[in-house]
């Protein structure tokens, strides 16, 4: 694989003068006014810990990925994308920096939970199943396997942690977080993209086990936020290789998190440094999903 030259990668934003109102595990998010600017980084975390090697090319790959589902599907929900080829004043100086993977975005209040849609019953839902036959409240058919297709995609929300992990919770605990009427609607716009998306990726050779979506709200609208249908927010199984039964290799960290319980890190800061073999590998996971979904090359 050739070498990634080092102005392609960018672990973490440093604009003279400018600082970001937030780091999150990803991105970095500059306030506007009344808009954001979202850069998405090529930060890696792995059990909530952020890694100190990043993955060249991850921050371009989840942006432009996130463009293509915003765009495709823009006729179910209108998304907060304002520009993704032009930067305002002074961030205009670091066009080149910000190229390919910053968005400026309209600013929202966005809803204090995940929404979840699982087709597949896998992760943290699979566990769930085994010890209460239900995931999230919605009880499920005995005798499922793990990473089965469940008969109709089901919707599972989690709660927004600051730090740490979500949480599960059921449809009940969502609407009394943010009203029955909404919750509704998050529901029947949730399970909707799930579906177009997932009827567009498996003729293409990617099954889409589950993803989560955020919303937000601005002047009583709601708007499709953050990422979409990335291989950070989402499992994408090669439909090829699916065989239910166990878990499913993936577009995504996975060769990460096999690495780090293979050296037996106990999970707490600081995270180690990858091997390039590891960087090299989750890369072309990141670039093959993008290139199969968008039939492009990045």
């Amino acid at each position: 694989m050739p070498a990634i030259p080092a102005s392609r990668i960018l672990r973490e934003t440093q604009f003279a003068g400018l600082t970001p109102s937030a780091r999150g595990k990803v991105r970095d998010i500059y306030d506007l006014g009344d808009n954001l600017l979202i850069v998405a980084t090529d930060r890696l975390s792995a059990f909530d810990v952020i890694l100190p090697t990043p993955i060249p090319d991850k921050g371009r790959v989840l942006t432009q990925l996130s463009l293509f589902w915003f765009d495709l599907l823009k006729d179910v929900i209108p998304n907060h994308v304002l520009n993704a080829a032009e930067f305002p004043a002074p961030f205009d100086r670091h066009q080149e920096q910000l190229a390919g993977r910053s968005m400026v975005v309209r600013k929202t209040q966005p809803l204090p939970v995940e929404c979840v849609v699982r087709g597949y019953v896998s992760g943290s839902g699979w566990k769930d199943y085994v010890r209460t036959r239900k995931v999230c409240g919605v009880e499920l058919p005995a005798g499922l396997k793990e990473s089965e297709r469940l008969p109709a995609p089901i919707f599972t929300p989690s709660t927004k942690a600051a730090a740490g992990h979500d949480e599960n919770i059921s449809f009940e605990q969502m609407s009394a977080t943010i009203g029955e009427e909404l919750a509704a609607r998050v529901r029947t716009i949730s399970l909707e993209l799930y579906r177009r998306a997932a009827a567009y990726a498996e003729p293409r050779g990617i099954l889409l086990a589950d993803t989560k979506f955020e919303f937000g709200l601005l002047d009583g609208e709601l708007i499709w936020i953050d990422e979409a249908l990335t291989p950070d927010s989402s499992r994408f199984w090669p439909a090829a290789q699916y065989h239910p039964g166990g878990p499913q290799p993936s577009y995504d960290k996975q060769f990460v998190r096999d690495y780090l319980e293979r050296i037996r890190w106990p999970k707490t800061p600081p995270g180690p440094e990858l091997p390039a073999e590891v960087v090299g590998a989750t890369r072309e996971k990141y670039l093959e999903a993008f290139r199969i979904l968008t039939g492009r090359e990045l």
